[in-house]
C-alpha cells in the first residue's frame, strides 16, 4: 500500500517545496504529476520555475482531468509521484462538468484508487476557505468543492501537512 502524503496552504505559501523536498526522500526516479496548463505567459513562466526547480530527477507527467487513471498507469515507475495540484485539478473537472456532485466523484474515486497504490503519492492542494464568502455562484461552488475535497483526502491520507509563510506544520 501506497504511502498517501497531502499538502495544503495557501497560494505563495511553500506547498510544492514541502511537496519536492519530501518526495525526494524518498529516492529517484520521481514522477511529477501536472494538472496545470500554461494558459497564458504568466502560468508558463510558473511553469518554467518549477521544472527548473525540481531538475532533472524528475518526470513529468501532465494529466489536467484523470489523475486516478495517470496514477494506476504510472504505480512502480517512480520512487514517488507528487501531484501539483489538486485545487487546479478540481476547476478542470467544474469547469468541464458544471457540477460539484460529479467533481466529487471523481475526489472519491481517487481515494479509494490510492491504497491500492505501491508508490508514495505526495498530493498539493490550496486552501481556499480562509478569506471571505466569494461574491459570484461559480467562486462559491469553487471554495465549496475545493474544501470538501480536500476533507475527503486528508481523511484517506496517512500524513497531513500544512503551510504557512513557507513553515510547514504536520496535522497528521
Amino acid at each position: 500500500m501506497a504511502r498517501v502524503i497531502l499538502i495544503t496552504g495557501g497560494a505563495r505559501s511553500g506547498k510544492s517545496r514541502l511537496a519536492e523536498r519530501i518526495a525526494g526522500g524518498f529516492g529517484t526516479p520521481l514522477g511529477y504529476l501536472a494538472t496545470g496548463a500554461a494558459g497564458d505567459s504568466e502560468m508558463a513562466e510558473r511553469i518554467s520555475r518549477h521544472r527548473t526547480r525540481r531538475g532533472d530527477a524528475w518526470t513529468t507527467i501532465e494529466e489536467p482531468m484523470e489523475i486516478a487513471g495517470a496514477l494506476r498507469e504510472n504505480d512502480g515507475r517512480f520512487a514517488a509521484v507528487l501531484v501539483d495540484c489538486v485545487t487546479l485539478w478540481l476547476s478542470n473537472l467544474l469547469l468541464t462538468y458544471d457540477d460539484p456532485a460529479r467533481c466529487l466523484g471523481h475526489v472519491k474515486d481517487l481515494t479509494l484508487m490510492l491504497p491500492l497504490l505501491t508508490t508514495p503519492i505526495i498530493l498539493v492542494s490550496s486552501e481556499v476557505g480562509m478569506g471571505i464568502v466569494p461574491e459570484n455562484r461559480l467562486a462559491r461552488q469553487f471554495r465549496d468543492l475545493a474544501g470538501e475535497a480536500n476533507e475527503m483526502i486528508a481523511a484517506a491520507a496517512d500524513e497531513v501537512h500544512v503551510t504557512f509563510s513557507g513553515l510547514p506544520l504536520r496535522l497528521k
